[in-house]
């Protein structure tokens, strides 16, 4: 693990890149209301990891690079609005008829169980690794699902084109669930990712004495 000083400082660039981002992302968005509603859940994300970083809580700089992903491309999609980001290259590699940016800011929330696995281990919360693999994945399956009721209840709200804005679900009956979907396999890639770089180790009492409860 690198020393906290290393991942201040990389913490501190990411912030500054954030702002230059935010900037420019402020500048004529596509529809306001819709900016507005995209920032507020990056600015909550940068309020707790701020909150934690000046409460001694820290990460390695892959653990923030990984969660900034999604913090600059929901910037980016509050601007355009995630249906209309110019992801015109990707849906013609593939072949897809449906602007699939958000699928990929979806995936990238899984990223954040990285982090979390980081801080389990760090503090040695959790007893083997079957808890240390499965908790990350439920955590973010658990937030992505109460993001989605978020988004019902902002559109059951909302007039229908800032509704439609703001769901980006592009006439995805099973936007939602694909959703939750893509956020599971980003925290399952994330977490598969920690254990390759840290290899955490326990003692062998320790999965033995769990197996006897």
């Amino acid at each position: 693990m690198e020393s906290t000083g290393n991942s201040s400082k990389f913490l501190g660039g990411l912030l500054v890149a954030y702002v230059v981002l935010f900037v420019v992302c402020a500048v004529n968005p596509v529809d306001r209301t819709t900016w507005f509603a995209e920032n507020l859940t990056v600015w909550i994300i940068l309020a707790l990891l701020i909150g934690l970083y000046l409460g001694g809580v820290r990460f390695s700089k892959l653990a923030y690079g990984l969660m900034f992903v999604l913090i600059y491309m929901h910037t980016i999609g509050g601007h355009y609005t995630f249906a209309l980001v110019p992801f015109d290259w990707v849906s013609d590699l593939f072949g897809f008829s449906r602007n699939h940016y958000d699928r990929v800011a979806h995936f990238s929330v899984g990223f954040y169980a990285f982090a979390i696995a980081e801080w389990l281990w760090n503090k040695r919360l959790v007893a083997n690794r079957f808890l240390l693999f499965t908790y990350p994945v439920f955590v973010i399956a658990t937030v992505a699902m109460s993001y989605e009721l978020v988004e019902w209840y902002y559109a059951a709200q909302s007039n229908a084109a800032d509704a439609m804005a703001y769901l980006g679900s592009q006439g995805d009956i099973w936007d939602a669930q694909k959703d939750m979907l893509a956020d599971t396999l980003g925290a399952l890639t994330a977490t598969a990712l920690f254990f390759l770089v840290h290899k955490p180790r326990f003692e062998q009492k320790e999965e033995v004495s769990l197996g006897k409860q």
